[in-house]
């Protein structure tokens, strides 16, 4: 199969459009079309199917789709692989991780990270879904839960521990809480878990110390940690939030310290075939390194 036309195909069955297609190819329009009218003629088989909002895949377009996916990800790693050097990491490197933890924790280091190794070319993606290494929809994650692809060399962080936090401002409008009983009295911030919560018991600062069925009402539910937050900063309310937030803040006092909440792991994964990456290497060292310092 020619690879050229594979390749055309594989762009426009991801952007939907001959033209968006050939934007990304730097190629006309017509000539993204033709080239995947010419491979459907050596193929005998139709591969879109044209609709109001764009191009829709055939099943036999997705069959290849699917076949053409895998290929455009190994040749993706062989290409960063092959033009990096051991002596200087060089190439891209695709970071993902959560909303809260890249945006709080992971910008502020890399900085420096990114001065030590100019030659590598840093890109961060933070959601809150798991994006799919092995595809290459990135490089390396740090995932606040055990990884769910079971094709993934895994390195353990750090332990993420949850406590109720406050700010000052929201403190001396309402009070210090000083029992599980006076939480009922206070405004809680709760994590919406119609959204896939990130782990259990995310929201045990609603049911700790009440029976079955009695969780306290939060005043706001929010759809990730990072929206807590940014709530319970700006004096909204009492939030459960990880023990990385307090520590890069001096806006957030603990509540019922004594109390503890939920803990879970994070570790740090990339796939088998960037074992022996430089690129990766360094920055899992970087990683370690500014954990610890972070532990004195």
């Amino acid at each position: 199969m020619d690879w050229d036309k594979l390749r055309i195909f594989h762009a426009v069955a991801e952007a939907g459009s001959f033209t968006r297609a050939g934007d990304r190819l730097n190629l006309t329009q017509s000539s993204v079309s033709r080239q995947v009218s010419a491979l459907e003629h050596s193929l005998g088989a139709r591969l879109f199917r044209r609709h109001a909002r764009g191009l829709q895949l055939t099943e036999q377009g997705e069959t290849l789709f699917h076949a053409a996916q895998d290929v455009v990800a190994k040749l993706a790693m062989a290409e960063a692989l092959v033009g990096e050097s051991m002596d200087r990491p060089r190439g891209p490197l695709r970071i993902t991780t959560t909303v809260a933890f890249g945006s709080m924790w992971l910008t502020e280091r890399l900085r420096d990270f990114i001065e030590a190794y100019p030659e590598i070319d840093v890109s961060l993606i933070v959601r809150e879904d798991e994006l799919n290494l092995s595809m290459r929809q990135a490089d390396v994650a740090i995932r606040l839960a055990p990884p769910q692809q079971p094709d993934l060399i895994q390195r353990h962080l750090f332990t993420l521990r949850h406590g109720a936090m406050a700010s000052a401002e929201y403190l001396e409008r309402y009070g210090m809480p000083q029992s599980l009983d006076d939480l009922d009295r206070h405004r809680l911030i709760g994590y919406d878990e119609t959204y896939n919560p990130p782990f259990t018991d995310i929201n045990w600062i609603l049911t700790a110390g009440r029976g079955p069925g009695e969780a306290r009402r939060p005043v706001l539910r929010v759809n990730n940690i990072y929206g807590m937050y940014r709530a319970c900063a700006v004096g909204t309310g009492i939030a459960s939030l990880p023990d990385y937030m307090a520590n890069l803040t001096t806006g957030l006092i603990p509540v019922l310290p004594e109390l503890e909440g939920p803990t879970h792991d994070a570790f740090f994964v990339y796939p088998e075939e960037l074992r022996h990456s430089s690129r990766v290497t360094v920055f899992r060292d970087f990683l370690l390194s500014r954990l610890n310092e972070d532990r004195r």
